[in-house]
């Protein structure tokens, strides 16, 4: 049943707290070196040596909780005793703070014109600041040492940590996972097995220290803490990673204001400048360590740092479990799919190559080529423009030969094995997915765990019940989504008109530009009009696509936030498929026009065609198929060459002047905090762009790489370097961004399997190829292709030549008026044929092996089963100690069971088995299913 939320309870959603003005004496200023839980009446306050902060929400009324003697008596069990400050990492080293947010204040004297700005934002800072007080965090603001001295700003560090019982009650609330029984770490790769079993060494394999074990996990409950493997540690039972999403939850929920108004989160402030930055902090410096150094003394960051991100490591296993130990499991999840999807190019490279070198040695004994290169005078050709001479056939020998290296038969073979590589590519990557979401325990994240966007929860007009937990949540009515995504595909359908009309504005120029070239006295110049005209326009194209990339992503992020998606997830994968089928048409639309449109509508001498008066374009004497792998050269080379100078350059620029511009008032023998330190690092951007850079090149490498066998090769040299790149950005160049779970690569796996159905390059052999044309002609005319140059060129009609008083001849099937002979007609059932028949094959033979290739490792599927099976033989085990309330799939025992018998029927005959998606627990509102 759906409830409108009534505007009292909107705080319900978010976090609910007393406001600043109700005075409860919550102040904030230094790091309480201890503290106690005192209970005042309905509010729960920990106590420093500086007043009071509340840890949780105090009754008023309208209610701030449903069940406050609930939430009252868990952070009574959790903070009975007294508190030890919490810190990141291990004991031996602890971190300052879990979290770090920074502004800059201007210190100028001088009126200043944007005063009444600064001073809302200073209210909305105190505000924000007095509610993370409310909240339980415990706040400590320094001033920056580096900063002190300079005249016109200061910098402000606001460093942030949780109570014990903070952690608790919000890991409860996200349903985090928390370990249960260590099991030993089963990670594997495939060739490392067959390498191992050939007895051949293994130069990839690398010993990397302090390796993540594996647990059995559950969701945490307070109630039963005693059951969770290290609870008698309060410093290191969270993770750092856990403790940096429970403070961001609480950091993204927190008001400065009114929600409905969209004042809150920490986001909104970042947005309008409130603070500068918001991040939590690296594990400790990242200085260089010795090779001979191999545990002592390494902190993650710098483990990651010595096996990883290091250049002299790109030819070694990715950490993939450290990775997601430190980023999360979506960071990990993005490194796992990049050194999956290389390790495949290697293959595709090979052949590639081998294809290409084929070409090569075809240039110099394919008859057809060199019937052109020593033909002399005996093609006179029509001209290329109304005000153009005519000219020798002979003079474009060097773009036939260029033509020939990659239009020839090896192509046809390499298109299917390319289009089977595809397909099998993300079968096994399905396959490799599932057992990283088993291991890393997050396969059913998006139907269970995950919880509602704060933006969402906070202007969602409306209540409704889960249909799976069957709680309460935010809910926005669909029809109303459905209607502002249609709203928006509007605006997407303009843009995509504005990269079509920049399209032909490019056709037009390449058209102009071939006239104004041509008519060069040079004779250099004159025979290569069209490609210098085609290779200006393909770097022009690139600096639109580039441009128009930039604004439309913008556009798209206001747009997905206006479509009020209810999860994260949800979020980003409208975002991605907006900006993909964007950037489809930017990047795509330009090959496309090359490989299926140009040349198609140039009419004939005497009757040619025009776009806005320019005359239509035509093939070069290579064909267009070499026109369309100097474009793919031009766009996927020349983008991954800017894309991984900007990633080298840029951040080193932006770090080396942020370090300066700070520490140039401090001299040269000062030592930053590790807040400082941090702060000087740039901000991480997230995983989109790397994401939707390694699809566009999917795209190139899939769908036209008939045209430049060469594309997987230019691909993996490029991806090798990408893997390090941006393995160094996180570690060394990033600040340290808030750890996620995913289960999956979200939508961007859709997106590719999109694109491998588009792989099959049959209408590309069939209407940009020579292929088919030469194989007729072999079959009908002579096997050694002799006289095929004079078979493909057309004579100009009889008004032409008797106007310009000279014959000529062009490239086309027609006859001397200039209409399509039969054998066009002849050729053209072919393609169609040819068409139908490859794709079909094609097809057939993928959905074969899509057939063939389980999803899920057969390995995998036993152990699910087998925890299945132990989850409900240890739930029939207690039903017989006495009654107990039956819930569906419930894979916990019930809580008279004790930790030994739930241990037990944990290990059983499963040692091995991890907990995934059966071992969970599944619950009602009762909490009657416990661990």
């Amino acid at each position: 049943m759906l409830r409108r939320q009534a505007r009292e309870e909107d705080s319900v959603v978010l976090i609910d707290m007393v406001s600043p003005e109700a005075g409860n004496g919550c102040s904030y200023g230094s790091t309480a070196q201890a503290s106690e839980v005192v209970e005042t009446g309905k509010c729960i306050r920990w106590r420093t040596d500086h007043g009071f902060g509340q840890l949780d929400p105090c009754h008023r009324p309208g209610g701030a909780f449903k069940d406050q003697r609930k939430l009252e008596g868990k952070m009574r069990m959790a903070g009975k005793h007294q508190l030890i400050p919490s810190r990141v990492g291990s004991s031996a080293k602890p971190l300052i703070a879990d979290f770090v947010l920074v502004w800059e204040e201007n210190l100028r004297n001088q009126e200043n014109p944007t005063q009444d700005k600064t001073d809302t934002h200073e209210v909305w800072r105190e505000t924000f600041l007095e509610n993370l007080c409310l909240a339980g965090l415990k706040i400590d603001q320094v001033h920056g040492e580096h900063d002190v001295q300079d005249e016109v700003t200061a910098v402000h560090y606001v460093l942030l940590s949780a109570p014990w019982a903070v952690l608790c009650y919000y890991a409860e609330d996200l349903r985090l996972k928390l370990p249960l029984q260590e099991l030993p770490n089963q990670a594997s790769n495939w060739s490392a097995t067959l390498l191992e079993w050939l007895g051949i060494p293994n130069i990839l394999l690398e010993h990397v220290p302090d390796t993540p074990p594996e647990y059995y996990s559950c969701q945490f409950k307070a109630s039963k803490l005693q059951w969770f493997l290290g609870s008698d540690n309060q410093d290191t039972f969270f993770t750092s990673t856990k403790r940096h999403q429970i403070l961001f939850e609480i950091l993204a929920k927190t008001p400065y204001g009114h929600e409905k108004k969209g004042l809150f989160g920490i986001d909104q402030l970042l947005a309008e400048g409130v603070f500068s930055a918001a991040f939590p902090l690296h594990d400790g410096p990242l200085s260089a360590v010795p090779e001979s150094s191999q545990v002592l003394g390494l902190t993650q960051r710098q483990v990651l740092f010595q096996h990883w991100a290091r250049w002299s490591k790109w030819s070694k296993y990715q950490p993939l479990d450290h990775v997601r130990r430190y980023f999360g499991e979506k960071v990990a999840l993005y490194f796992a799919w990049l050194g999956f999807y290389t390790g495949w190019l290697l293959p595709a490279a090979v052949v590639g190559t081998v294809v290409f070198l084929v070409g090569c040695f075809l240039v110099f004994s394919d008859i057809p080529t060199q019937e052109l290169c020593h033909s002399s005078d005996s093609f006179d050709m029509c001209p290329l423009c109304p005000d153009c001479s005519f000219w020798l056939l002979s003079s474009a020998c060097t773009l036939a030969q260029a033509g020939r290296l990659f239009d020839h038969g090896g192509t046809v073979f390499f298109s299917l094995f390319m289009a089977l590589w595809a397909v099998l590519l993300l079968e096994y990557w399905k396959r490799k997915n599932a057992t990283l979401a088993y291991r890393w325990d997050c396969s059913d994240y998006e139907d269970i765990e995950e919880r509602p966007r704060p933006q969402f929860a906070a202007t969602a007009p409306m209540t409704a019940p889960n249909p799976i937990t069957g709680e309460d949540e935010p809910y926005f009515p669909e029809k109303n989504r459905v209607r502002r995504m249609l709203a928006g595909s509007v605006v997407l359908l303009m843009m995509v008109a504005v990269v079509i009309m920049c399209l032909v504005s490019i056709i037009l120029y390449r058209a102009v530009m071939a006239i104004i070239v041509s008519k060069s006295n040079n004779a250099f110049l004159s025979a290569w009009a069209s490609r210098i005209a085609s290779l200006t326009g393909s770097v022009v194209n690139l600096v639109l696509i580039l441009i128009l990339s930039k604004v439309y992503v913008v556009l798209a992020q206001v747009l997905t936030r206006w479509e009020m998606h209810r999860t994260q997830t949800a979020f980003e994968d409208a975002f991605t498929l907006k900006v993909f089928v964007f950037q489809f048409v930017n990047f795509y639309a330009s090959p496309v026009y090359i490989a299926f449109f140009k040349g198609r509508f140039v009419g004939y001498p005497g009757n040619y065609h025009t776009l806005f008066g320019v005359r239509n374009e035509e093939c070069p004497a290579g064909g267009c198929l070499s026109e369309l792998a100097q474009e793919l050269l031009v766009i996927m080379v020349g983008k991954q060459t800017i894309n991984n100078v900007q990633e080298v350059l840029v951040p080193k620029l932006k770090g080396c002047w942020q370090k300066y511009s700070r520490r140039k008032k401090a001299g040269t023998g000062t030592h930053p905090a590790p807040w400082e330190a941090d702060y000087e690092l740039l901000p991480c951007e997230g995983l989109f762009h790397e994401y939707l850079e390694m699809v566009l090149q999917f795209g190139f490498v899939t769908i036209f790489v008939a045209a430049c066998p060469l594309a997987p090769l230019f691909a993996l040299l490029n991806n090798w370097v990408e893997i390090r790149l941006d393995a160094r950005k996180f570690v060394c160049e990033y600040r340290r961004p808030v750890a996620e779970r995913a289960q999956d690569i979200g939508i961007w796996f859709h997106i590719l399997a999109g694109l491998t159905h588009l792989a099959c390059n049959a209408f590309l052999l069939a209407f940009s190829s020579d292929f088919l044309p030469r194989v007729y002609y072999s079959w009908t005319r002579a096997p050694d292709l002799r006289g095929f140059l004079n078979f493909t060129l057309a004579r100009a009609p009889p008004t032409f030549t008797s106007a310009h008083n000279r014959t000529c001849r062009y490239r086309a099937f027609r006859d001397d008026d200039g209409h399509y002979s039969p054998t066009y007609w002849t050729l053209l059932a072919i393609r169609l044929a040819f068409v139908i028949v490859f794709e079909h094959v094609v097809f057939s033979i993928g959905r074969f092996l899509d057939l063939l290739v389980p999803d899920i490792p057969e390995s995998v599927e036993i152990k699910v089963k087998r925890e299945y099976y132990l989850a409900k033989q240890a739930l029939a085990e207690n039903e017989d100690q006495g009654p107990l309330q039956y819930i569906p799939f419930a894979s916990c025992a019930p809580s008279s069971a004790g930790p030994e018998t739930t241990q037990e029927a944990l290990k059983g005959e499963g040692r091995g088995i991890k907990s995934s998606y059966p071992l969970e627990c599944k619950q009602k509102a009762t909490d009657s299913c416990d661990i």
